[in-house]
């Protein structure tokens, strides 16, 4: 999702095919073209100029209706299911890793399967990817990324994730999950009490609000080629078992 402007111009866009892999579209005003990945102009008048990204949910429909009850709902167009059906087998394939990358690819990076469906977070310079099936296990992880201390949660009942900044008032903090589903966070530095979507609800830093960082998500093949120097997330923290270690 992005802010469909460019140099103080509002733009209107349609797609435009496909180059090396990546969705290109073209704005009706000025005839230049964008690629999605990198969200730049790769030909026309506003060649160079980039789109600004706009911070996102994915979420399923029962975790945003809770969140935000009154929302419109943009009704599908005809064949809008069969859509959704190939996109849901595009991410189940994503999680195995099947299938390879479409040619034209200029750049593949074998450190993992190209239709691995990854995470991507740019922070102070740095890139670093997180594949969905680790999220799916470490719902809690503590990360330093360009440095500066990283947050990233995922909710697996409604496969949410959401990632921050994991600094208030000067202060970084670690997190560990309260329950099975972290939907409910602690950080260690104070006990503060916090929800996955980054507000302080409870303790010293009530109140509190983190800043929030964008994840893209995208295919492996996609994501490494626009961002070749990316580290790759590996697990390091146990996943949330309910039981005497977790704080009700």
């Amino acid at each position: 999702m992005f802010r469909a402007a460019a140099k103080g111009r509002d733009l209107q866009f349609d797609n435009a095919g496909v180059i090396g892999g990546n969705e290109v579209f073209q704005d009706r005003e000025t005839s230049s073209r964008w690629q999605q990945s990198s969200l730049q102009a790769i030909s026309g008048p506003l060649k160079g100029e980039h789109l600004e990204l706009y911070p996102f949910l994915l979420t399923d429909w029962h975790e945003w209706h809770r969140l935000h009850p009154d929302t419109l709902v943009l009704k599908p167009l005809p064949g809008y299911a069969d859509r959704i059906a190939e996109r849901n087998e595009m991410i189940r394939q994503g999680l195995s890793g099947e299938g390879s990358a479409p040619p034209g690819v200029l750049r593949v990076d074998d450190r993992l399967k190209p239709k691995t469906m990854v995470l991507g977070l740019v922070v102070g310079g740095s890139d670093e990817a997180f594949p969905l099936t680790v999220l799916r296990q470490a719902h809690v992880i503590n990360e330093e990324i360009g440095g500066q201390p990283v947050l990233v949660v995922h909710q697996p009942t409604s496969d949410t994730t959401t990632a921050f900044i994991a600094r208030v008032k000067g202060t970084r903090l670690k997190f560990r999950a309260a329950n099975a589903d972290a939907t409910d966070l602690i950080d260690e530095q104070t006990k503060s009490r916090w929800n996955p979507y980054g507000d302080c609800i409870s303790g010293a830093f009530k109140g509190s609000q983190l800043t929030s960082v964008i994840l893209e998500p995208e295919y492996w093949f996609a994501w490494s080629e626009f961002h070749p120097d990316t580290k790759i997330y590996v697990a390091t923290e146990p996943k949330p078992q309910a039981g005497p270690g977790m704080v009700n």
